[in-house]
């Protein structure tokens, strides 16, 4: 499969005659037609809902053009509770799936009446002692051990912080029927980035069956089953991507081969997916700066792992597109980096790419997830701007650079920079 960007080389020169590089740049068509897509896939199920994973891209514009495609909001914190309810998204159109969480963060859930999904046996108390108990509560399953499909081992969820165990599911959810709450959902995350159209429906039997046992043995009303996240992206070219109407026909087999026998055929289905809803669908774009030739060949461009930490951190693979230059033969053998003072701070490693001339434009694919949002600030550099490409190809800003004063605003409680030159 060719990598293409959702721009041409014409347009983007456009754009960054108002917006200078680097920028994280949005397809609002694509996520639109993406986001319609997902529904379709589940429209059997009259109940089901995407609640957009708000960790992956938390910017109110994005949020809005999802919740009118019909999403609600996966939170897990104060900072996405709030930037939730600032864009009209609240009551059950949010889920709240946190760990380790604080008071106030179960107490801002509440008051939003957000689904509280819990993380953990002792936070039934926790939340209890906190704010109360709701009538409808979420609790998340890790089976442990280690979840293997057809094609292999998927992940570890043994050695994942999150979840009840078995036991611990049974007896919090009889604890909860006995406090008084009424209606009951069931979440887990078993895999995360899986390129596999299996994961869904496999993910769905366990806890389809596992929902059947929890009503025959205490009779609960489970009203929603949370299938969250995990469906990925191909951020190799050579990857086949997953179709969703492929993995939504497949959770529907599990659905009526399980549920609708067991008398549960009203059970609402529920995903917390972000990287599948964003990711493909933002660019990177930065321009060449520089060419230093030493041991190695390296490109330097204006972005650096502040704006896209992921192959920094995991050494993940981004497919780069030198602007004007698809058609060119991949003959030069680059690394790619950027300036911080870290070894890491590349975007490519002995990538082979056309010849790189400087001033030439990057787009680094499939930046959209988990990219601008994982941005830090080391060695002070200010987090570039997000512009967001409309439908009608014009390009507007949804999130402006950060600048120094906004690095340095901290620090108002004292006179220690007062006086300095601070550059715009």
């Amino acid at each position: 499969m060719e990598k293409k960007p959702f721009v041409t080389k014409e347009q983007l020169e456009h754009i960054v005659q108002d917006f200078p590089t680097p920028f994280h740049l949005y397809d609002e068509r694509g996520i639109r037609e993406n986001a319609r897509k997902v529904k379709q896939a589940f429209s059997w199920n009259p109940g089901f809902k995407e609640y957009f994973a708000v960790k992956a891209t938390p910017n109110p514009f994005l949020l809005k053009i999802l919740h009118e495609e019909g999403c609600g909001c996966d939170c897990s914190s104060m900072a996405e509770l709030v930037l939730s309810e600032a864009c009209g998204i609240t009551g059950t159109e949010v889920m709240f799936s946190s760990n380790m969480t604080p008071e106030e963060e179960y107490r801002k859930a509440m008051e939003m009446g957000a689904i509280i999904n819990l993380d953990d046996f002792t936070h039934i108390e926790f939340l209890e002692k906190t704010c109360g108990l709701p009538e409808t509560i979420c609790c998340r399953f890790n089976p442990g051990g280690v979840f293997r499909m057809s094609n292999g081992i998927m992940d570890n969820p043994g050695d994942s912080k999150y979840g009840f165990t078995r036991e611990q599911l049974f007896e919090g959810m009889r604890i909860l029927k006995e406090k008084g709450v009424k209606h009951f959902g069931l979440h887990a995350f078993l895999a995360s980035n899986t390129v596999s159209n299996e994961y869904y429906p496999e993910l769905a039997a366990i806890l389809f069956r596992l929902g059947v046992e929890l009503v025959k043995e205490l009779g609960i009303d489970l009203t929603f089953i949370n299938l969250s996240g995990g469906v990925g992206i191909p951020y190799h070219p050579e990857e086949e991507p997953n179709d969703i109407l492929v993995i939504g026909e497949g959770v529907r087999r599990v659905y009526e081969e399980i549920l609708t026998p067991a008398g549960l055929g009203h059970v609402a289905l529920y995903t917390e997916m972000g990287r599948f809803m964003t990711g493909p669908y933002d660019g990177l774009v930065t321009r060449v700066l520089h060419q230093k030739h030493i041991y190695k060949e390296y490109i330097g461009c204006d972005a650096c792992a502040a704006d896209l930490m992921r192959p920094a951190m995991y050494g993940a693979y981004h497919h780069i597109t030198v602007m004007g230059k698809e058609n060119a033969p991949c003959d030069h053998m680059y690394d790619v980096a950027g300036s911080l003072c870290e070894n890491n701070d590349k975007f490519a490693v002995d990538r082979m790419l056309p010849e790189i001339e400087i001033g030439d434009l990057l787009f680094i694919h499939d930046a959209g997830a988990h990219g601008y949002s994982m941005g830090y600030n080391y060695n002070g550099k200010p987090r570039h701007a997000e512009i967001l490409f409309r439908e009608d190809g014009s390009a507007k800003m949804i999130r402006r650079a950060e600048t120094l004063k906004d690095l340095f605003a901290t620090f108002d409680f004292c006179d220690i920079l007062k006086g300095a030159e601070i550059p715009e």
